[in-house]
């Protein structure tokens, strides 16, 4: 339902706390594949995720492209553009059919800064937020590319029945490229020594992580690697 108070960042307040940001607030679909935002765009809304997922990147002019995240039901963005006024630092794409909310930066500002527990929420979302970045960042500048994938796959993974974590569906290695900063070829490589290693297998429902402990140990002792070793 098309309703603020079904929203995580709203379901604290009572509707007629809500009822201003209710009145502009639009809702709107997506399809699989469409372009939600552009980097460098000038619009000064922020938006909320109903309903599918949608996958932020980063390009560069030469054409390449890193993924950032996903933004599953409840995240939220543009607060930060909102907050500034600013371009649109990402690209964002629906990965599957998706429902937005969006409301203009000028009347959630408002509201945001009227209400105390709407502020705190939004600072412990941007705290997160920088926090992400600052791990994502000392992984990129630190960890050589093994270490830097076996912390993807990690995060990427879930518990698997019989145990040790599994990462399914499977992603594409050109994504997996994407989210560490390295080719494709590289994660071809690297995935292909660990399966050899017994760290790591390919089956149909996905990427196996039998010994995930392992994985755990080779990012911390990537740490003590120099920089740029390994790839």
């Amino acid at each position: 339902m098309d309703d603020l108070s079904h929203l995580p960042f709203f379901r604290p307040f009572d509707r007629t706390a809500l009822e201003p940001l209710a009145a502009v607030a639009r809702w709107r679909g997506f399809s699989a594949g469409q372009a939600v935002l552009e980097a460098g765009d000038l619009t000064q809304e922020v938006s909320f995720v109903s309903e599918g997922e949608l996958r932020v990147v980063s390009r560069s002019s030469g054409g390449h492209e890193m993924i950032l995240n996903e933004l599953r039901p409840g995240s939220l963005f543009g607060e930060i553009a909102a907050i500034d006024g600013g371009y649109r630092s990402v690209s964002i794409v629906a990965l599957t059919r998706a429902r937005l909310c969006t409301v203009a930066a000028a009347p959630f500002m408002a509201f945001v800064l009227s209400t105390p527990e709407a502020s705190h929420h939004l600072m412990r979302s941007l705290t997160a937020l920088v926090r992400e970045k600052d791990q994502r960042l000392l992984e990129l500048a630190v960890l050589p590319v093994r270490a830097r994938l076996a912390a993807l796959l990690l995060r990427l993974s879930r518990p698997r029945e019989g145990g040790g974590r599994i990462v399914s569906p499977p992603p594409p290695h050109h994504e997996l490229a994407s989210r560490i900063g390295t080719r494709r070829e590289v994660i071809s490589r690297t995935l292909g020594a660990m399966g050899r290693d017994g760290v790591m297998q390919v089956t149909r429902g996905g990427l196996v992580l039998p010994r995930p402990a392992l994985l755990e140990a080779e990012v911390e002792a990537g740490y003590g690697t120099p920089s740029g070793q390994g790839g």
